[in-house]
């Protein structure tokens, strides 16, 4: 290396001093004041004589001489630079591969062979750090895929050794789902679930994808009122299997989850499917761009949208006025956490308080009552109504229905109207208006439910004033492109008018008909929906239409036998869920006079024992609601009566197309 800088210092004043020689020689009058090219100079050596130029062979002669040294000194560099480079890389390698806190030995990569032209170092540092890393980093997300918020199992990038990688099984899949499906379902209760598999009866490819905040698979919510307290399984509460009345055992789910495709799965499905997202709940609805946002800022575009949020069950202000020991020993029941929650609580106090006469208040007091007679366990329902079911059975009957459910073990406080509740001395006293006090160790609240419609503001969907829920119209659309089924859904009946309805069977009827309808069927509401309660195994009773004991009724009734029970009805339909029987199958056009229609007959109220039979609600003299009385796969005639809606002379000849004298 010294040598040549040497020999180049000499050459350099040679050089000069030719080129200005060279320069002289080709100059030319009229072009003094030209720029010369850079080729003259070459080219007029190139043509000079070999003999009579000494001039120009000396500046040859050093010219080859320094491109000769620039040569040799430019490869001496890069040799040199190539090692510092390969010693860079050792480094590197050793750094990326080494695994603490044991440090193995550096593995450099397979270095270039010395014929091939290496790369420059400034490039190559940067592949080298990237190699590593490649092997485990995901491909980026597709258009029309968005990546949930979800937190990774990966350790962070600021956290970890620069490099290091994790092997391929360790990395969790991250999770995605698409940023727009054809068929968006908010909720995912039984009104969703039966609009999702009639979605896909008509459209079989189609994609469909619901959205839930809660953690589980949909599943039907009555026998969590119902059956699932009198299963004689200690791990009914994990396994949510349950013997029906008829001793068959099922789940609680509509579906086990191998039904159903994973959310991210769903965009590629090539014959479409159903997936469900869990956890996640919709804080946020675009009407006008057809989307909406999750909790998470997620956003999922959609073509065609059902609303099937349920409700929440309503509490108390006294309650919620009380302070946090009372709200700390009060249940509210709708899912599958608060039944867990209420059979904890029912092994571990001495008493238990229902608050409501309803349907669901009489339905869990009766099967904790069951349950009291094994545990000691002390059931008290209160309600403000004279008896059990008074805002919907005619006095006589619900009189019936409270000394029914007083048999079941439970302690019955009616016309009760709660003024102040207080913890006091390791329990809660209920004082009730009239002076009566009540302890008790828990409280649950079952006094009806509130229909959701928290996305009512943001997508500028109408709420009605007298029933609640989204106003819908008869084909229960919102919207062009929106509707809404279930307990959130007040719709026009065609035959009976504006309504909302909070049952089972409603959710499975309006989420059928809203998704034949998001596939184009333009049907109307016309099938009514139906539904039933069970005071246990031996009392049941299923109903239709407007069933209100503010109405007028008449009633026929008759000797029950043993197969008029809920447990005989399920044997014979094999189903503990009777709506699943259910069919749209137009029944027999009951016996009708052309006869002006006489006063209604009054209702039979001497008896003490009503085994069975049939109750009309009247309005305006047409029947508008029945109630089968342990009469069980009757529906479709009771349905035909009310899908009429003509006066009928004699009620009673009516009542004999429901069979009920039959032994």
């Amino acid at each position: 290396m010294l040598k040549c800088r040497t020999v180049c210092k000499k050459l350099v004043p040679l050089v000069r001093a030719s080129s200005t020689a060279c320069r002289q020689n080709v100059r030319r009058p009229g072009l003094n004041n030209v720029r010369i090219p850079t080729c003259v100079p070459v080219a007029h050596m190139s043509t000079g004589l070999l003999g009579g130029g000494g001039d120009n062979l000396k500046y040859a002669l050093v010219l080859g001489a320094t491109f000769v040294g620039g040569l040799a000194y430019t490869l001496i560099t890069l040799k040199e630079d190539h090692e510092i480079y390969m010693k860079r890389m050792e480094r590197s390698t050793s750094h990326i591969q080494s695994e603490p806190p044991t440090l193995s030995e550096p593995k450099p990569e397979a270095a270039s062979s010395p014929e091939e032209p290496s790369p420059p170092p400034e490039a190559a540092a940067p592949v080298a750090k990237a190699a590593a890393p490649s092997e485990t980093s995901e491909p980026p997300p597709a258009d029309d895929l968005v990546t949930l918020a979800e937190p990774s199992a990966a350790e962070p990038p600021e956290l970890q050794p620069e490099g290091l990688t994790k092997s391929a099984d360790s990395t969790p899949p991250s999770h995605r789902l698409p940023s727009h499906t054809p068929y968006l379902l908010i909720g995912g209760g039984t009104a969703s679930f039966a609009a999702a598999r009639s979605i896909r009866a008509r459209d079989p490819g189609a994609k469909v994808l619901i959205v839930t905040d809660e953690l589980d698979l949909p599943y039907m919510r009555p026998p969590l009122s119902k059956e699932l307290w009198f299963s004689d399984d200690p791990s009914v509460t994990e396994t949510l299997r349950f013997k029906q009345w008829n001793g068959k055992e099922r789940s609680i789910y509509f579906q086990p989850p191998s039904f159903y495709i994973n959310p991210e799965d769903l965009d590629s499905a090539e014959n479409g499917g159903v997936a469900i997202l869990t956890n996640k709940k919709v804080v946020h609805m675009d009407v006008r761009g057809n989307k909406v946002k999750l909790d998470d800022d997620t956003e999922i575009s959609y073509d065609k949208c059902l609303i099937a949020t349920g409700g929440v069950p309503r509490t108390l202000q006294v309650l919620e006025r009380a302070g946090e020991e009372v709200m700390k020993r009060t249940s509210l029941f709708r899912k599958i956490d608060d039944f867990k929650s209420l059979d904890k609580v029912s092994r571990s106090v001495n008493s238990i308080t229902i608050i409501g006469g309803g349907f669901l208040g009489s339905e869990l007091a009766c099967a904790l009552g069951r349950k009291s007679t094994e545990s000691g366990l002390e059931v008290v329902q209160m309600f403000p109504e004279k008896g059990n079911m008074g805002k919907v059975l005619p006095e006589y009957l619900s009189n019936w229905t409270t000394e029914k459910v007083k048999k079941e073990g439970v302690k019955i406080i009616s016309e009760a109207l709660v003024k102040s509740v207080a913890y006091k001395d390791d329990k809660l006293e209920i004082q009730l208006k009239d002076g009566r006090l009540v302890r008790t160790d828990h409280i649950v609240a079952a006094v009806g439910l509130e229909p959701n419609v928290d996305l009512a503001k943001s997508a500028g969907l109408e709420v009605d004033s007298d029933f609640g829920g989204y106003r819908v119209n008869a084909e229960l659309q919102a919207r062009s492109n929106i509707w809404v089924a279930g307990d959130a859904a007040c719709f026009y009946d065609i035959r009976l008018g504006r309504r909302r309805v909070e049952h089972h069977d409603h959710a499975v009827v309006s989420g059928r008909l809203a998704g034949e309808n998001m596939t184009g069927a333009n049907k109307p509401y016309w099938h009514q929906s139906m539904f039933w309660s069970d005071l246990g195994p031996d009392v049941g009773y299923e109903a239709i239409g407007i069933v209100d004991s503010s109405l007028p009724t008449v009633a026929v009734f008759a000797k029950a036998t043993a197969k008029d029970t809920p447990k005989a009805a399920t044997e014979k339909s094999g189903t503990g869920i009777r709506s699943e029987s259910e069919t749209e199958d137009t029944a027999t056009s009951p016996v009708a006079s052309a006869a002006p229609a006489p006063a209604p007959a009054p209702a039979v109220e001497h008896k003490d024992d009503y085994g069975k039979g049939v109750i009309f609600y009247l309005r305006d003299k047409v029947v508008v609601g029945i109630i089968l009385w342990n009469v069980f796969n009757r529906m479709p005639i009771a349905r035909k009566i009310i899908k009429d809606g003509e006066e009928h002379a004699d009620l009673n000849e009516v009542a004999k197309l429901f069979n009920i004298h039959e032994d």
